[in-house]
């Protein structure tokens, strides 16, 4: 081949592959990426469940309605027991539902914008809308304030190890950006949980306050790992409000403001332990939790979200497989 025969090869080959990255970039600007869209041919297949795992779990303000995730889904059940009916589905994975205070909306956590943000929809699943709009500091465990304008949520953090750590910031129900109401104390071990107090003065959260900045893989449960603190809105106070050995996690203050239900390890037995917020006693009240993840890394939660009735007598759970109720 002669050298100009070569060039104008040359020519042709560039003004190809020129045309061709056009086109390609042309039709990919055209269909966005969509977490809902199936790159492929799909099956569908019916299945009857009576149990689930790690299921997340809100009672309704008027006490009839229990909301839970499974499997990436949400779904709605009498709280007389029943049928469940599925309010999300798809590629996207929605998890950790709440209801509003007015019962007329529920928040929950879900990757369909591209990674985890807190999303809201309709109490019957319609008209999900996204609220926060992080790129890369994912959020996730959402909680509404008792006047139903704002939602607080852990954001995660990571430095130069994978494993990272939690700060709690609250958002507007219309969006923006957030106000962040703590700091993460390091940069490894985990903080979450967040949750308002019935007057909404302070939020509740967990936090893994073993000594040192480094994860531990190998800590002792009949020790303490995790503690519980609020931080008081106004002022950024921070308080321990749950101590001692077995750690304390799941913190679910009650609709009357007099108790705050947790999680506690009694040896290798998670269990779930009442404080009365006026006395200071400290009681269990259910010992047959599935196991918490204490001694592991758990930025969407130490152990699945509890409900409170509204009269503050009964506790809604999961563990061994089902939903649970306990006076």
């Amino acid at each position: 081949m002669s050298h100009s025969n070569t060039l104008g090869f040359r020519s042709v080959l560039t003004a190809l592959i020129t045309l061709i990255s056009t086109t390609v970039f042309a039709e990919n600007e055209s269909a966005k990426w969509d977490v809902n869209h199936q790159p492929g041919e799909s099956l569908q297949v019916a299945i009857n469940v009576d149990e689930g795992t790690w299921m997340n779990i809100d009672l309704s303000p008027d006490g009839k309605t229990i909301v839970f995730d499974l499997l990436g889904d949400i779904y709605l059940i009498s709280a007389e027991g029943g049928q469940a009916q599925a309010i999300t589905s798809g590629m996207a994975w929605d998890m950790q539902p709440t209801f509003s205070p007015d019962g007329k909306y529920i928040a929950f956590t879900s990757d369909a914008g591209g990674g985890d943000n807190i999303w809201v929809m309709k109490a019957d699943g319609t008209d999900a809308k996204q609220v926060t709009n992080e790129k890369f500091r994912l959020l996730n465990s959402p909680a509404w304030s008792p006047d139903g304008r704002f939602i607080v949520a852990r954001k995660h953090f990571t430095s130069t190890r994978s494993i990272g750590a939690g700060e709690i910031w609250m958002y507007h129900l219309e969006g923006g950006t957030g106000i962040q109401l703590n700091k993460r104390p390091n940069d490894q071990k985990d903080l979450g949980e967040p949750v308002f107090s019935a007057d909404g003065k302070k939020v509740f959260y967990s936090r893994d306050s073993t000594p040192g900045p480094i994860f531990e893989y190998s800590k002792n449960s009949n020790d303490q790992i995790y503690e519980i603190f609020s931080i008081d809105r106004d002022t950024g106070d921070v308080v321990t409000e749950v101590s001692g050995a077995g750690g304390a996690v799941r913190p679910t203050p009650s609709p009357d403001g007099k108790k705050l239900a947790f999680v506690r390890r009694i040896r290798n037995q998670s269990s779930i332990f009442i404080k009365d917020l006026v006395s200071g006693a400290i009681q269990p009240v259910y010992q047959h939790l599935d196991r918490d993840m204490q001694e592991t890394w758990a930025i969407h939660g130490v152990y699945p979200t509890l409900a409170w009735s509204p009269d503050s007598r009964d506790l809604v759970f999961w563990a061994g497989g089902k939903i649970k109720r306990l006076n």
